[in-house]
């Protein structure tokens, strides 16, 4: 189906729905990069124009990647609720935008119609809103999941503590997961990245991690970020396994260059599953995604990357995860060049998830050889925090010594916590309280108190060789 809209005196023709998409898409490099991005401002207003006017239900009858040749495509299109999409039925995609924003769009309508949406229909609906659009319907979103602990309450921010090393040596992770739980860090998860892919070494951190949870009784959840075949190989072995991690995207290509499948996930999402480590909950799935994956491993077909990045998400609902966690920044200024770009597009990505009913996440991050500064971290730190985003990362120092990036601090979450008033996950924030890391309001206490049961810990390892 051919589309097309006059500006002035200027006609402008797309071929496609999946042209439409990507010219309606505000600027960013990476959609430059793969030659579908609007030629000028005028002609994105014009596809703006044409979306705006697009049927919600065109959007389940032509499909931007074929049915056939993509499993994204078929999960997506066989698993659309037709009952909870009822009440937008009707809607295009600009009066969708205008319901959204409007006051009978609440919280529990939201989370009623997030089976009813695809993919394409959110990230359609996205390309229409101002920044403080996307802010104020994500932050009617609430998207609740459970573990060790109860993530995504209203009023609460988590932390997931990231205490990697380049060596993974055990006592620099030990000291980093120290550092970040006497801030008040961790109730997301402590998850490392690994430096090797091992699986030796990936049983050792997992038994590291769990030792130290153990100890302590923290009620968390721990994860390494390793391909999702080591972890199956780690729960043949007994390993004390929580979480499954994965890197997805929204495409067949981009999950077969990351070498999983929904059959792989499925496989792995029953085995977390039947082990039963949870205390209040069953969600073991953690996923990671970014714009631009696509792109790289040259499994785009034609589609903007803020599209197949919401494409991504509808692949992760299959799984009702705890976790989902866009890596904004990470790529690189070939997908995101700037700040502006980051800012913008980790606002798009959290708005999408949550819209399809996802515990949405954030690494407010940059590469060091981007346009971007940690300036603009704090400005979309903040934007996402009024947003009602359920977790950020936590680094030591915002700087990730083995992965090479920089990210958010445990000092950037207290900030978020003071100005907006964000507290822990309740069982979280009761540990603390316990611990005599916090008192009862949540506020960190002086440490060396007689009652600081950690400090031991701390003077071990200032102590050791």
């Amino acid at each position: 189906m051919i589309y097309a809209s006059t500006l002035g005196q200027q006609r402008y023709v797309f071929p496609d729905l999946k042209a439409v998409l990507a010219k309606a898409s505000p600027a960013r490099s990476g959609d430059m990069l793969a030659g579908v991005a609007a030629a000028s401002e005028a002609e994105r207003m014009a596809a703006r124009l044409v979306l705006a006017d697009i049927p919600l239900a065109h959007f389940l009858n032509e499909a931007l990647i074929p049915y056939e040749a993509d499993e994204v495509t078929r999960l997506i299109i066989d698993s659309h609720d037709a009952a909870a999409f009822q009440p937008v039925a009707g809607l295009t995609v600009g009066e969708l935008r205008d319901w959204l924003l409007s006051d009978a769009a609440t919280t529990a309508s939201l989370a009623a119609l997030a089976p009813g949406l695809t993919p394409e229909m959110v990230a359609a609906v996205s390309k229409l809103m101002r920044n403080q659009d996307l802010i104020l319907v994500a932050a009617k979103c609430s998207v609740v999941t459970r573990f060790r602990n109860t993530l995504g309450l209203p009023g609460r921010l988590a932390v997931r503590l990231q205490p990697n090393h380049p060596t993974d040596d055990p006592r620099g992770i030990t000291a980093s997961m120290l550092d970040g739980l006497l801030y008040g860090a961790g109730d997301a998860v402590i998850g490392i990245n690994p430096a090797t892919d091992s699986l030796a070494a990936i049983v050792t951190l997992l038994r590291l991690m769990d030792d130290f949870r153990t100890q302590y009784a923290v009620p968390t959840q721990s994860c390494v970020l390793t391909h999702v075949t080591n972890s199956l190989r780690a729960m043949d072995q007994g390993a004390p396994l929580d979480l499954v991690f994965q890197s997805i995207g929204g495409s067949e290509g981009v999950n077969r260059s990351f070498g999983v499948s929904a059959a792989l996930l499925d496989e792995a999402n029953t085995a977390a599953r039947a082990l039963n480590r949870g205390t209040v909950g069953n969600n073991v799935m953690y996923f990671e995604t970014g714009q631009g994956s696509a792109l790289s491993a040259n499994a785009h077909h034609g589609v903007d990357q803020q599209t197949l990045e919401a494409r991504a998400y509808g692949l992760a609902r299959r799984y009702q995860p705890l976790l989902v966690n866009t890596v904004v920044g990470f790529i690189g200024p070939e997908y995101l060049y700037d700040g502006k770009q980051i800012i913008r597009a980790g606002l798009e990505d959290h708005f999408c998830g949550k819209l399809l009913g996802l515990p949405m996440g954030c690494d407010i991050c940059y590469t060091n050889h981007a346009e971007a500064d940690q300036d603009d971290m704090d400005t979309l730190l903040t934007l996402l925090g009024v947003a009602g985003i359920n977790f950020i990362i936590g680094v030591p120092g915002a700087d990730d010594i083995m992965l090479n990036y920089q990210s958010t601090s445990f000092h950037d979450a207290l900030y978020l916590r003071r100005v907006l008033d964000r507290r822990r996950a309740p069982e979280f924030e009761e540990w603390l309280e316990t611990m005599g890391i916090t008192d009862y309001r949540g506020e960190l206490l002086p440490q060396g108190s007689d009652q600081y049961p950690l400090l031991g810990l701390a003077e071990s390892l200032q102590e050791a060789p």
